[in-house]
């Protein structure tokens, strides 16, 4: 299986509109981050993690010519707003399967009702598959087990996603001893580290350092990064030798 990392930002990317801090002069494109998601592709097919508002130029920039799925981890707009840009390829491949909590799943129903409705539907919008996903029952995506990982973001439920020797989990401030499990004996983690300072509802490096013990994956990538980490440079000059910031664009093979 190989993970592409699409976006690696927090909400409002790296570099933020309006800001000036030094990262936002940063030469190094590793400091330049879209919104969050990333592409798993294995035996012909290719899921995405998440739809975030940069999605139509991460498919452009990835050359992605299909897609055939979507997991969701929760509803927030970094995580949701690209889902009108499925179009070319629902219209080359008919209904896109999109997997969710059911409380995701009513909240894209409101956002985009166009794309759900059963009348006087628009023409050229795109349509979609819906599968409810419960955070207590694995599900088999195109012969792969997906286990879903109930993680806290602050006090939102929302879920990370293990599919075999890798696991995927943004957003997180909390997750359970009981969730740990799921995760234990994995061979490459993802997880969120906004930034070096604490924050209500994502981890920092600290905590997301603290969690990768106890875990103990053969490596890591951070994500969800905000401006205020610092240079991507010099933040991994910090860090143990198997945890790595992870960078846009950047491709990693999981190992069966």
């Amino acid at each position: 299986m190989k993970l592409t990392f699409l976006g690696t930002g927090t909400s409002q990317g790296v570099p933020v509109i309006g800001m000036n801090t030094p990262v936002a002069h940063s030469k190094d494109k590793k400091d330049k981050r879209l919104r969050t998601s990333a592409l798993l592709s294995w035996g012909g097919v290719n899921v995405n993690i998440d739809c975030s508002p940069d999605f139509r130029q991460q498919m452009l920039r990835h050359k992605v010519q299909h897609l055939e799925a979507i997991l969701f981890t929760h509803e927030h707009a970094d995580h949701t707003a690209g889902l009108d840009d499925i179009r070319p390829f629902v219209h080359k491949q008919g209904d896109m399967p999109i997997y969710g909590l059911p409380r995701v799943i009513e909240q894209l129903r409101i956002r985009f009702a166009y794309i759900f409705a059963t009348e006087n539907r628009y023409a050229g919008a795109p349509s979609v598959k819906v599968f409810e996903v419960e955070d207590t029952t694995p599900f088999v995506l195109f012969g792969k087990e997906v286990i879903p990982i109930a993680v806290q973001h602050g006090t939102l439920p929302i879920l990370g996603y293990r599919i075999g020797n890798m696991a995927y989990i943004t957003d997180a401030k909390i997750i359970e001893k009981e969730q740990l499990s799921k995760l234990y004996k994995v061979d490459t983690l993802v997880l969120n580290a906004l930034r070096k300072a604490p924050h209500p509802t994502h981890l920092n490096i600290e905590e997301a350092l603290e969690l990768i013990k106890e875990i103990r994956p053969r490596q890591t990538f951070l994500t969800h990064i905000s401006q205020t980490m610092g240079f991507h440079s010099l933040v991994q000059k910090e860090l143990p030798p198997y945890v790595f910031l992870a960078y846009d664009n950047l491709v990693v093979t999981i190992k069966d």
